[in-house]
């Protein structure tokens, strides 16, 4: 019986091990933690609007049915790919095939400081350790608390509107933490470079209508304990620093013997296998997929769950037989939110840039796709993610008790 080895239980890997598990293969899927985190939401976890609970499924509830999946919560030290294995608390498990979705990491670009004293979110353990943070300041002395957010991507611009809605409903409640302030910096022109100059414009506005300083064109040369310096001299004091600054490969993509390519990432070819490898693939963000025009596509959820998709039917074609067919990315568009109330979107082949409602409803489809392979629930998403837009849920972290869960009601909990 064949035996899919699969590193990695990120979007790309529990699409593919769940693919692979519907059609009675063998998979055995390793992991550090027991279950999946929905990244896109980890920004929400960080700023109290939802508990870590909601962005994190067990894997035990994901693969219940499938008992041709097999689950090894253990750290992943190694990657061999003549051999098709991979070690894992000093356990060597090999097979027919192997698939590494190990995902990314925070990319601090040797920036004197970063990795010490800023925040990365990457994880639900990194979106915890922020929120702990931000709440112990809010609880003590510490005034003003001023946020700086580094990077001006989807995930520094929503960190730096959720912030502002935060320290906006604080205000409203005379709370000492309302003083504090949101800064985003951006190293380059524009926020959310990849999208359309309107787009730009429109996050920039909005991020200030909610009350968040934007500095643009300056980068940050150093952070400490105590705040960041940046590029034009200035100086931002702060106790809390996020990085949003960009993402390499997980460290364990450089044990494999192949060169490391752009961002450490691994370099695969169309059909989404690895040169010389061909029994060994690599999707999501630890992975350089190559797009229709042959540039690298971007390191998104939805490239991400497709390629896993795609790789587990590459490998069915495989055992009857069948040759291996190129990854064809079916582009579902960009999108951020940029707040309550306000996204932004550019969907469809042109780029059709929307706004507003229209943009989150953009926003919620696609986030509804990419759950749907992870969680049977998606209309308590769909139903909490409405409610959000329409309703003021700013978090109040210390002083109105539990943020608002996501009723997905599973048997089991995740261990976080």
């Amino acid at each position: 019986m064949t035996h899919v080895v699969v590193a990695g239980a990120g979007l790309a890997g529990i699409a593919c091990a769940h693919e692979l598990g519907k059609k009675g293969v063998d998979v055995t899927l390793v992991d550090r933690n027991d279950y999946h985190q929905f990244q896109p939401l980890l920004y929400q976890v960080a700023t109290s609007q939802l508990p870590a609970v909601d962005v994190a499924r067990p894997l035990a509830s994901i693969f219940r049915s499938l008992d041709s999946v097999r689950v090894i919560q253990a750290e992943i030290t190694d990657l061999d790919f003549e051999a098709r294995s991979l070690v894992a608390a000093g356990e060597t498990i090999t097979g027919d095939h192997l698939v590494v979705a190990a995902g990314a990491t925070a990319n601090f670009f040797g920036t004197p400081g970063a990795e010490e004293f800023s925040y990365p979110l990457y994880s639900v353990v990194d979106a915890e350790k922020l929120r702990h943070h931000v709440s112990d300041l809010l609880g003590g002395a510490h005034d003003p608390l001023d946020v700086v957010i580094v990077g001006g991507g989807p995930t520094g611009v929503e960190t730096a509107g959720a912030f502002a809605e935060l320290f906006r409903a604080l205000r409203k409640m005379d709370h000492p933490g309302g003083r504090g302030e949101a800064w985003l910096i951006n190293h380059g022109p524009d926020l959310l470079a990849p999208f359309s100059d309107k787009s730009h414009t429109y996050a920039h506005d909005k991020l200030v209508e909610h009350g968040a300083k934007v500095r643009l064109g300056v980068g940050v040369t150093s952070v400490d304990a105590e705040g960041v310096a940046l590029s034009d001299g200035t100086r931002i004091a702060s106790r809390t620093v996020i990085w949003a600054g960009g993402e390499s490969a997980s460290p364990i993509a450089a044990t494999a013997d192949t060169t490391p390519g752009r961002g450490g990432r691994i370099d695969v070819l169309a059909d989404l296998t690895v040169a010389n490898f061909d029994e060994v693939y690599a999707v999501g963000d630890v992975s350089n997929i190559p797009g229709a025009d042959g540039k690298a596509l971007p390191q998104l959820g939805s490239v991400a769950q497709q390629a896993g998709l795609w790789a587990a039917e590459n490998i069915l074609r495989t055992i009857k037989g069948k040759p291996k067919k190129p990854f064809a990315y079916r582009d579902k568009g960009i999108m951020a939110m940029i707040g309550r109330g306000a996204a932004v979107a550019e969907v469809g082949a042109h780029r059709h840039e929307v706004e507003g409602p229209l943009a989150f409803a953009a926003w919620l489809g696609v986030h509804a796709a990419l759950l749907s392979g992870a969680h049977s629930k998606v209309d308590a998403f769909l139903s909490w993610a409405w409610d959000y837009f329409d309703s003021d849920h700013s978090a109040i972290v210390e002083c109105h008790g539990d943020p608002k869960r996501i009723a997905w009601a599973d048997d089991v909990k995740p261990t976080i």
